[in-house]
């Protein structure tokens, strides 16, 4: 037993043995590296890198960490501002998240960010990291995490893997935001085969925060301490969100599974509150969470934003497993971990609070003044780096751009041939089929697995248009936020695609009652060494950062995700728009279903035949082809407006925006959601815009919205549009039905409707469909395909 660990020790790639060994082979390209980009390196540093180096370069240099596709594309989301934009953004885009001012002396801070890849492999560790992570990000500002929301798409919902990946994800979001005790209040989930071996994991988190208490990371102040507290790090996860995500799969299947990291939502409940009490208390001088990059990110980005020099000792890291080495230390994505810098008078009282919390804390370092990072390993330098190297000045790509050659056959290719209904059965059955379809039906097998209402602030939640929580409990101050996109507008037009999802998130913002005021966004690709990707990567974020300068609404940061493909076929372009709003008071918020009988249903906006890529055509007729609706942003900012000022003097019962299936799942929707009926005529409104049965019920023109209004209120709300020019048109009436009482078919939030028994939607003079009848085809295709719901 004389050979112990140590004296059998292999050497060490040191920085002296890097200058003394040029020659030596590197597995830079297992680590994802070009041969361009190791002789950059090599250039950088004079000599070849360390193996400690090497693997630092490779993942802060990764496509997921370093931006550098689409660092020259996303610079317009900061050029394309105004004043205005600017006023109430308190962080923006660079930072972990966003903040934004919301009045009262508070601020919210919110950002979505993407764990696609690890998703596919370990689909419950997948998506519950990428909530742990997200959530991290919020902490790290100085915020109080409140909400949590989810961005899904899937593969063929007939297809046997979807279960696999879909029990797996939903119940990794499930667990870790119930653990942490965060409502789950909105998100999105899709079903399509272009997803299949790529499946996308969308997480948003928001955060609350007094103005004084935001926090930014950085490493300031010579001789300030460098402290890592947290979980251990282990062995999971190395190369995982940073490599894994630079990487398209083959078609052979899951691989890289020991790449996915393991989450507990305990610890990081633990960490929350640890880390706002240090806050609070003022003994940091700023936290950097460890996310994708671990401890590489962490050292090499506070270096670079705080006075440029950082000394630490990896042999200070506490580890799960000590055969690690250095270099997995550096690339370990172990979750729950956070780096703080403290000065050394509140060093004390810094750990006098973690072992309060019981939380595992080391002091690796502390800050220089040598403008290196220095890293040693075992006695030995592993590490000697000029840190904006490595976290800031990255490689920068302008990739080749092609015009796609398919793309004008697919215009050409539209919907106006597509047949249609020829009989009001037939167009009853089309109603059902859009409802029960995978991509329209009811979510709630997914939704009943999230809590929506701990911490007892939510005003809003599933099946609304938008969530809402409220900030304030003394004066009601509140935000909403809604999230949207649609991969197949945007395979038919990527510019136009982004725009529809930025009008549609502002438009489930509006209709809640607030008022739109901040953008994340998370860009998913495929990969972007395919020019035809890249072309449409490039039109999606200038359509998207055209829109946000029309509506004059900032973009507070997000995440891109390229490498989104298998084999050589990528994903529909998929870019999720997350809109924040504001509400003065969470009382005035509006329901997107009528709980009442006898209010007037209105229809704001005009149709078109715009059914190119929308639901009918996919649903009915497996088509996709033609282009997507067109978009009028100014429109759309006086809808809200309108909608604001209805709010505000009371005016709306219910409210419900017009997209995916057009106006018959609007007002089904309507329908469900207190279990009232309606009674719906619509000659007038094809006479009006000139169009037929099937445009008028299935058409996703977009700057529409149907209200429902108290009759008391008709004259009002009537002055309302008429005065702000916006087009109205009564179309329905809200309807019980005669075998309950109104009152007591209608019920709050939360709770299931008991509908009448004779409650309807009824399209008059055409067809009729019974409240029973929409749940039934509504509620039944997920656990048709899923099982009974676990609760």
């Amino acid at each position: 037993m004389s050979d112990s660990p140590t004296s059998i020790r292999p050497t060490v790639d040191s920085v002296s043995v890097a200058e003394a060994t040029p020659e030596k082979e590197q597995p830079y390209a297992a680590l994802g590296l070009k041969p361009d980009e190791y002789a950059r390196i090599r250039e950088i540093l004079g000599r070849r890198p360390t193996s400690g180096e090497l693997a630092m370069y490779s993942v802060m240099w990764s496509e997921h960490c370093s931006y550098k596709s689409s660092k020259i594309y996303l610079r317009q989301f900061g050029s394309k501002t105004t004043e205005k934009m600017r006023k109430n953004l308190m962080v923006g885009i660079g930072e972990n998240a966003g903040v934004v001012d919301v009045g009262e002396g508070w601020a919210v801070t919110f950002k979505v960010e993407s764990h696609n890849h690890p998703s596919y492999i370990e689909p419950f560790q997948g998506a519950a990291t990428g909530v742990g992570g997200i959530v991290r990000d919020i902490i790290s500002m100085g915020a109080r995490p409140v909400a949590v929301m989810d961005q899904l798409r899937f593969g063929d919902i007939d297809n046997p893997d979807t279960a696999r990946v879909v029990h797996g994800v939903v119940g990794g979001i499930s667990f870790y935001a119930n653990c942490l005790g965060l409502p789950n209040i909105g998100g999105e989930t899709y079903f399509d085969s272009v997803y299949q071996g790529n499946p996308l994991v969308n997480a948003l988190a928001v955060g609350v925060l007094r103005h004084e208490d935001i926090h930014l990371a950085n490493a300031s102040g010579t001789g300030n301490k460098v402290v890592l507290f947290g979980a251990r790090t282990g062995g999971d996860g190395i190369g995982g969100a940073s490599i894994l995500a630079s990487d398209t799969f083959s078609s052979g299947g899951p691989t890289k599974r020991p790449a996915v990291q393991v989450g507990d939502p305990f610890a990081e409940k633990v960490l929350i509150e640890c880390c706002l009490e240090l806050f609070r208390e003022q003994l940091v001088e700023g936290i950097q969470d460890l996310g994708a990059a671990g401890i590489s990110c962490a050292t090499s980005e506070l270096a670079s934003n705080g006075d440029g020099g950082m000394y630490i000792e990896l042999d200070k890291v506490l580890l799960r497993d000590p055969t690690l080495t250095a270099e997995e230390i550096l690339m370990s994505e172990s979750q729950e971990r956070m780096m703080a810098v403290v000065t050394p008078s509140k060093l004390a009282a810094f750990l006098a609070v973690v072992a309060k919390w019981d939380v595992e804390t080391s002091v690796l370092g502390e800050v220089t003044d040598t403008g290196r990072l220095i890293i040693d390993w075992r006695g030995e330098q592993i590490v000697n780096v000029e840190p904006r190297t490595v976290a800031v000045d990255g490689p920068v790509y302008d990739r080749p751009v092609a015009y796609p050659t398919w793309i004008d056959k697919l215009h050409d290719d539209t919907a106006a041939t597509l047949p249609r209904a020829t009989d009001d059965d037939e167009l009853r059955a089309q109603v059902l089929a859009l409802l029960g379809s995978a991509n329209l039906a009811s979510k709630s097998w997914i939704t009943d697995q999230y809590d929506r209402y701990v911490m007892g602030n939510t005003a809003l939640s599933f099946p609304d248009d938008g969530g809402m929580i409220r900030v304030d409990e003394e004066s009601g101050l509140g935000f909403a936020i809604a999230t949207d996109a649609n991969g197949r507008y945007c395979q038919l037009d990527p510019y136009h695609g982004a725009q529809l999802a930025l009008a549609e998130a502002y438009r489930n913002v509006s209709v809640t009652g607030a008022v739109p005021a901040a953008v994340t966004d998370c860009l998913n690709f495929g990969s972007p060494e395919n020019p035809e990707v890249m072309w449409q990567f490039s039109q999606a974020v200038a359509g998207l950062s055209d829109g946000c300068l029309e509506l004059e609404i900032p973009v507070t940061g997000g995440n891109v995700s390229f490498y989104n493909q298998t084999g050589g076929a990528p994903i529909h372009p998929t870019p999720v728009v997350g809109v924040l709003g504001v509400i003065d008071d969470v009382a005035r918020r509006v329901p997107s279903g009528w709980q009442d009988e006898g209010n007037n249903i209105y229809l704001l906006g005009t149709t078109s035949t715009e059914l190119d890529g929308s639901a009918w055509a996919g649903t009915i007729h497996d088509h996709l082809g033609g282009r997507p609706p067109a978009v009028d942003l100014p429109r759309e900012a006086a809808l809200g407006a309108l909608l604001h000022a209805g709010t505000m003097q009371g005016l709306l019962a219910s409210a419900h925006d017009l997209a995916d299936g057009g106006l018959a799942q609007a007002l089904a929707e309507a329908v469900m959601r207190f279990g009232v009926g309606a009674r719906v005529w619509l000659d007038e409104l094809m006479l009006r815009d000139g169009i037929d049965l099937t445009t008028a019920l299935f058409s996703e023109s977009t700057g529409r919205v149907i209200v429902s209004v108290p009759r008391e209120d008709d004259v009002k709300f009537m002055g309302l549009c008429e005065g702000r020019g916006y087009p109205v048109l009564r179309i329905g009436v809200t309807d019980a039905g005669a075998g309950l009482p109104a009152s007591e078919a209608a019920v709050g939030i939360g709770v299931e409707p008991t509908p009448a028994t004779d409650a309807a939607l009824d399209i008059q003079g055409h067809f009729r469909i019974g409240v029973p009848d929409l749940y039934a085809a509504h509620r039944s295709p997920l656990p048709a395909r899923f099982g009974p719901t676990v609760a």
